[in-house]
């Protein structure tokens, strides 16, 4: 049996899956290269970091499953790892609920899990509108071949198989107020959309955003009430 290797093991997070106390799992490699992304070694150097064997992990989720809701499988991106389902059958076989970080561009992947009820949550990132400048701009990727696939994923979770949610981390350089309003008419009608603000006192993958200071509060308040006068069920994270 091949397993995705694991690069990163939360063993207790209260803040990774709302409302739920979960561990959390890190794959390595990504198809994007997204500038504001916080894994970068995770990303571009995973032979750098240490391999964490399942079993080790599949141990303690045994012995800690009574206090934990589920486990977060994050990145990197989890879905250009082929053999991940046979991650999230190890994890649901111990009767703990799955949920899966996705950038959404592995369409096929996504919906073979949904259907065979291997996950039970799905974050997907909406990186920027889904038009090829400015989604290629956030994703840091020529993203003509991406795109189609983000939005079939849209549109599948928009049908509601799963639980799920959207969300969008908001970058100064890279976000503006029209982004928010297109990216939100692609989600008419969304579960929950969470709009977040990047973090400038972590290293990032691109070295030009090293400077770059977050969106004060009053600013994402305004991204905010932007995107609630198309998605209602939009929040701060």
């Amino acid at each position: 049996m091949k397993l995705p290797e694991i690069k990163g093991f939360i063993d207790l997070s209260l803040v990774d899956w709302d409302g739920k106390v979960t561990a959390v799992l890190f794959l390595p490699r990504c198809n994007l290269r997204c500038p504001f992304c916080h894994n970068a070694t995770l990303v571009l150097n995973p032979e750098e970091m240490q391999t964490i064997p399942f079993e080790e992990i599949r141990l303690y989720l045994i012995k800690n499953k009574r206090w934990l809701d589920g486990v977060v499988i994050t990145g990197g991106e989890p879905t250009i790892h082929n053999d991940l389902p046979i991650l999230c059958n190890q994890i649901k076989e111990l009767g703990l609920k799955v949920k899966l970080d996705t950038n959404g561009t592995n369409y096929d992947l996504l919906q073979e899990l949904i259907a065979k009820e291997q996950v039970d949550y799905i974050a997907l990132d909406i990186k920027a509108p889904i038009t090829l400048e400015r989604y290629s701009n956030a994703a840091g990727v020529e993203a003509r071949k991406l795109m189609p696939e983000v939005q079939k994923t849209i549109k599948l979770l928009l049908e509601r198989p799963i639980d799920y949610e959207f969300r969008t981390t908001l970058v100064p350089t890279i976000h503006n107020h029209e982004d928010i309003t297109l990216i939100c008419n692609e989600i008419i009608g969304c579960e929950k959309y969470f709009l977040q603000n990047f973090k400038n006192d972590v290293k990032t993958l691109s070295p030009r955003l090293a400077n770059i200071q977050s969106f004060t509060r009053e600013e994402m308040q305004v991204f905010l009430k932007l995107a609630r006068k198309i998605v209602t069920n939009t929040f701060l994270r």
